[in-house]
């Protein structure tokens, strides 16, 4: 067998940057959704003003994830 073929990367490397980049947000959004539902069966008179504040959360989370994207296509 030969080495040359073990050691061959095929595809773009940006690809697996966005990859490793997609995996902060998705821990950070499964912890923010997460922690806002038991906020909300712990308080359901807050339920509201949990799931505003969630969205704003969700929204700056996936920034990071389109900056992730972004920067793979940039550099």
């Amino acid at each position: 067998m030969d080495t040359t073929t073990l050691a061959e990367v095929s595809g773009n490397v940006a690809t697996i940057g966005y990859g490793l980049a997609a995996i902060g947000p998705g821990i950070g959004l499964g912890i923010l959704i997460g922690k806002t539902v038991e906020g909300m069966s712990r308080q359901p008179e807050v339920a509201g003003q949990l799931r505003a504040t969630m969205f704003i959360g969700v929204a700056f989370v996936e920034v990071l994830a389109l900056l992730g994207l972004v920067t793979g296509f940039l550099f």
